[in-house]
């Protein structure tokens, strides 16, 4: 049933929410009870006026009589209805039940939210109790004191004939290494139970510089002139608190700066609008590396083609150099990570662009395109073997880099928390189930 069509549901529900009698109604609009009931029930279309008046006297707004719930609202309800593989779910009717049931259907929808938002909470977890450095490292510290601690403790406890001076220095010992492990366990407790304000002394350089990046939109304004002065922008950011942090700053900078000054701004827009998301295009067009493409299409401002797509580097040795989050796609904070596998592909045919489709394994199942490159770095000389980095820019599958009706990989964030129990990639077991 089109949703302009169930304006009568919506004031029927509306009218016992609100405690009223039809008649009780009727009488206050000033038409019969038994027209109201017509209306009521989707028999005669409403509008003008009457509608004005009905929504007055039911104090709401007559667009949500009209039109009933956000188009966004019954989205969310049929992605619930999708992602309940065990039930089939009547999806042709989401229109009516949000326009009935405006309250249920917003329950749901936000129990669907809030699921979403625990299962990324749980893939965040997961990576950083796996692979977090700084969680290692204070592990290791509070298990190193407590075997020392016990070490101490049983030669005290064995020992029937000890030396004064010697159980006193194991006396001390303990006590020192009681208060080291007292302080090791408050900072581990800090750090797991740290605020928003707390954890940024805790981030590394290459961290620190990503939010740098992510609080400007990974756009800087300052790099789009010629001869910028990157020098003077890095010593008066006050959000480069470390000379390594400032270092990692420079060269992406210097990085950002060769691409705008090979891409210009209001030209690559110009050829984004013309041509589209083809780094193949735009590097022929520009005559530059796809690599340089794939990275000035992440640094778009907002609003432009290309602003909402995401980007990861890595070397030949996985580990992460530069990462651009994107909504709904899951890229580890220390790990590697299923999702990646174009990234990690590409070092198998270098100087290749490939070009993937991937579907995150979470209740939305979103879809992204993933376009990427493996390059050498620096200039080549004699009897040296080249290092690669690989580039991939990120896209969501609705800007169709490939072809509408491409089918999408299956990949989740961590073997840990993926679902998916037939990949032949599996690591370990799942912590979670088919139903989660």
């Amino acid at each position: 049933m089109a949703r302009d069509t169930l304006t009568g549901s919506r004031i029927r529900e509306r009218r016992i929410m609100a405690g009223l009698r039809q008649a009780d109604l009727a009488r206050q609009i000033d038409i019969s009870a038994s027209y109201l009931n017509l209306i009521e029930h989707n028999r005669r279309r409403i509008g003008g006026k009457l509608l004005l008046d009905i929504a007055r006297v039911l104090q709401v707004e007559p667009s949500m009589l009209a039109e009933g719930a956000e188009a966004a609202l019954i989205a969310i309800l049929r992605e619930a209805a999708a992602d309940a593989k065990s039930v089939s779910a009547e999806t042709d009717k989401a229109d009516e039940f949000a326009g009935r049931f405006p309250g249920w259907a917003e329950v749901l929808a936000k129990s669907h939210r809030r699921v979403a938002s625990l299962e990324r909470t749980v893939e965040t977890l997961t990576d950083r109790v796996t692979h977090d450095p700084q969680l290692a490292a204070s592990l290791h510290e509070v298990l190193s004191t407590a075997a020392a601690i016990r070490s101490t403790a049983s030669i005290l406890a064995e020992t029937q004939e000890l030396e004064p001076e010697w159980r006193n220095r194991f006396h001390r010992n303990i006590n020192e290494d009681s208060a080291r492990l007292a302080e090791s366990s408050k900072a581990l407790v800090g750090y797991l139970d740290s605020t928003d304000a707390q954890q940024d002394d805790l981030i590394s350089p290459q961290e620190e510089v990503e939010a740098l990046l992510a609080d400007q939109g990974h756009f800087f304004a300052a790099l789009e002139v010629d001869a910028p002065d990157i020098r003077k922008i890095i010593e008066t950011e006050p959000r480069l608190t470390s000379a390594a942090a400032r270092h990692v700053a420079r060269g992406v900078m210097e990085q950002y700066a060769r691409d705008a000054a090979a891409m210009p701004l209001d030209q690559f827009h110009a050829a984004l609008l013309e041509i589209g998301i083809d780094p193949i295009a735009l590097a022929r067009r520009f005559g530059v590396p796809v690599q340089s493409v794939l990275r000035r299409l992440a640094a778009m401002p907002e609003g432009t083609p290309g602003s909402n797509t995401g980007l990861v580097v890595c070397d030949s040795s996985g580990a992460m150099l530069f990462r651009k989050a994107i909504e709904g796609f899951s890229v580890p904070r220390f790990g590697t990570s299923c999702p990646l596998w174009p990234l990690f592909s590409a070092f198998s045919r270098p100087m290749t662009p490939i070009c993937q489709r991937v579907e995150q394994i979470s209740r939305d199942a979103s879809q992204f395109d993933c376009i990427a490159i493996a390059h050498p770095i620096g200039e080549p000389a004699l009897n040296m073997d080249p290092i690669y980095h690989s580039t991939m820019l990120i896209v969501p599958a609705s800007q169709a880099v490939l072809p509408v009706a491409t089918p999408g990989k299956p990949v989740g964030s961590t073997c840990r928390v993926c679902t998916r129990e037939r990949c032949i990639a599996r690591r370990e077991p799942s912590i979670l189930n088919e139903g989660f």
